[in-house]
């Protein structure tokens, strides 16, 4: 259990580990939906093509649209490629980084479909069966009175009455799911090729400005976590002033003559210094952010005018107040 409780944790507390499960997850989705699905080729020369690259290629995309759609990076991707300038520059590196972070992890489900189809083979028997050249295969039903393209297309169907006591359609459909497998094992060849010779030559590289540009897209990401934590707890003080404030106003009003009216509206009191504690942090988080036009220009602020990556300025500042906006839209504070 405490194991599990680390694994959690940690999973919590990286959002890049959470967006590799959440990719790992889809892709064992994708081979369990694959597992479960009763393909069935509707042997119709017109629609066996259609039918068996539709299921080879359609949900792929549908995964591969879910990918991006759970995936962090892609939100916080976004947001730095379409948020104004303002104080901070952009950096097109680290968008790309995102961008491809975000596709890599994306195509992870995608690709396990397309290759276990392929390795399968099922689909693409399907679709390609009636391309096959019938000279080269012996036993051909000649009975039918159905045109060659009508019997190779019929090959997917196996309980079809016209291949009885004839070996024509295994030989077709071994055939086409050689080639099937054949195509899958080479893709997944090329994609271990690719990832080991990536791996081999990235020192080869600026590593210096792979490791600056990782740094900052964390950053990117921390960032927004932290604004939204910081929104969170301001906004549950801001609501807790609001909340008290309004029935420490109804103390005093003559419409309230309740039993023991005092007690319910009045926070309990403990001890004195504990208090002040309280009521020190609370203010402290609402930062002098006291008002609803104050919350609102600051979130305009944040959106339009980022602050500038220096943190040297924060060191000893003390407690401030709002008091006007620069240029930018930024709220300026002023010392109390």
């Amino acid at each position: 259990m405490e194991r599990l409780k680390l694994v959690l944790q940690y999973f919590q507390s990286n959002s890049e580990s959470i967006s590799n499960g959440i990719c790992v997850i889809l892709a064992l989705i994708s081979v369990k939906l694959y597992t479960s699905f009763d393909f069935n080729c509707p042997c119709i020369p017109q629609y066996n093509k259609m039918y068996g690259l539709g299921v080879m290629f359609v949900p792929p995309i549908i995964l591969f649209f879910l990918g991006v759609l759970v995936n962090r990076h892609t939100g916080v991707m976004m947001e730095e490629w379409l948020r104004p300038i303002g104080k901070r520059t952009k950096n097109p590196a680290v968008i790309k980084h995102l961008f491809s972070a975000m596709i890599q992890r994306s195509m992870l489900a995608p690709m396990v479909w397309i290759l276990m189809t392929l390795l399968d083979g099922k689909c693409f028997v399907c679709a390609f069966s009636m391309n096959v050249d019938s000279k080269y295969f012996s036993g051909i039903p000649n009975n039918t009175g159905l045109e060659m393209v009508r019997i190779l297309a019929k090959v997917p169907c196996k309980e079809d009455a016209i291949f009885k006591n004839t070996t024509f359609r295994k030989a077709v459909s071994r055939y086409v799911r050689c080639y099937s497998q054949a195509i899958g094992w080479t893709i997944l060849l090329l994609l271990i090729l690719v990832g080991a010779v990536g791996r081999i030559t990235k020192p080869c590289f600026n590593h210096a400005a792979f490791l600056q540009t990782r740094y900052w897209s964390n950053y990117l990401d921390m960032e927004q976590k932290l604004f939204d934590e910081t929104c969170v707890l301001h906004a549950r003080d801001f609501a807790r002033k609001c909340v008290t404030q309004f029935f420490e106003g109804m103390r005093d009003d003559s419409v309230l003559r309740l039993p023991l009216a005092r007690a319910l509206i009045t926070r309990p009191r403990r001890r004195g210094e504990d208090n002040m504690m309280e009521e020190y942090h609370g203010e402290e988080r609402l930062h002098g952010i006291t008002r609803q036009q104050q919350v609102d220009h600051l979130l305009d602020a944040w959106f339009q005018c980022k602050p500038e990556l220096d943190v040297t300025k924060m060191a000893y500042r003390p407690r401030a107040l709002i008091t006007w906006e620069d240029d930018c839209g930024r709220a300026v504070f002023s010392d109390v």
